[in-house]
């Protein structure tokens, strides 16, 4: 199944409280629950003004209903194609 990278816009996200972090998550499982296990959500990083989310799900249409029903903004979504890291440098 594809992976996605999700870019949302955020202003003043690094201040958000972990109270308020929290409720934010518990509100994106609730809904991904109901949407099935076609949708999962594999982590997110939290910077100044933005948050980037790595979620797996068949296409970029499953991701943006979860946004919609979760009122979270989905700026941008970008199919990951390839995963490198250090080892990737190896032979």
């Amino acid at each position: 199944m594809p992976k996605y990278i999700i870019e949302r816009d955020i202003p003043g996200a690094s201040a958000l409280t972990p109270q308020e972090l929290q409720t934010i998550s518990q509100k994106s499982c609730s809904i991904l629950n109901k949407m099935g296990p076609q949708i999962q959500w594999l982590e997110s990083y939290v910077t100044d003004n933005k948050v980037y989310c790595i979620y797996i799900a068949p296409d970029e249409a499953t991701i943006r209903a979860h946004a919609n029903q979760g009122e979270f903004p989905a700026n941008h979504i970008s199919r990951i194609k390839d995963v490198i890291d250090p080892t990737t440098a190896e032979n």
